[in-house]
């Protein structure tokens, strides 16, 4: 029997697909998943609003940008399908976060485990911007999981946006007045009010990623951080 968060969970997740609240990326989506890029012609892309990935009761949430629009806009899972995915998910795996470290489908048989992913927008919007009504429209989802997530311990930022949208969530649910000293930078960590840790940690995309801004170990030494913070360590 599913417990209250796997169930609040769920139907968050059925209300973040069906979602229509931006036209714009909403048309995106679809378009793209029309076009499609050559290399995917034989798929039938998600082209919908990507819902999160990761069991209700993990203590980690791994918080991304939006999703890329030939990776998770094709697949319907975070981060699968694409260049930051193929950096991503085999550390998460070297961590101890994934059952495989190869992301390639909704149906390759990965399980995470005791890490949860979602991003601050939840379609891929046109060049990877989201405008700041589009951020705004998803904040209430990002609100919502956070509640939901009860044994929650870790929450590790993926880029500056990412960071700028927990910050943002911390002020509009009033556990914190203001941004105050919650600068966003790589291996940054925050203890909040309530116990629980932020940190930051640049995105793993190819543009991060090609020219070493970002390199395996820089990214393992977070999620390594954040077993220890979690209390998962052995």
């Amino acid at each position: 029997m599913k417990d209250l968060s796997e169930s609040e969970l769920a139907v968050l997740n059925e209300q973040v697909v069906s979602c229509e609240r931006c036209a714009r990326l909403r048309e995106y989506c679809r378009e793209i998943g029309e076009k499609k890029r050559r290399a995917y012609l034989g798929w039938e892309y998600w082209a919908k609003p990507v819902p999160s990935f990761g069991p209700a009761g993990a203590r980690v949430l791994l918080l991304g940008l939006a999703p890329g629009a030939h990776g998770s806009n094709r697949t319907g899972r975070p981060f699968t399908g694409d260049g930051s995915g193929g950096f991503l998910y085999p550390l998460l795996y070297e961590a101890g976060f994934a059952s495989q470290p190869a992301a390639v489908s909704r149906e390759d048989g990965m399980r995470l485990v005791d890490v949860r992913i979602t991003s601050v927008v939840r379609c891929a919007p046109p060049g990877n911007k989201p405008l700041l009504d589009e951020l705004a429209n998803c904040a209430p989802y990002l609100d919502a999981e956070v509640a939901a997530m009860r044994r929650l311990r870790v929450i590790v930022c993926l880029g500056r946006v990412a960071f700028d949208g927990f910050v943002a969530h911390l002020v509009r649910t009033g556990q914190i007045t203001k941004r105050r000293e919650l600068l966003f930078g790589h291996g940054v960590e925050y203890q909040l009010s309530d116990g629980r840790w932020l940190l930051g940690c640049y995105h793993p995309s190819l543009q991060n990623t090609n020219t070493g801004k970002l390199t395996a170990p820089m990214m393992l030494r977070v999620f390594t951080r954040a077993r220890e913070l979690a209390g998962l360590s052995d």
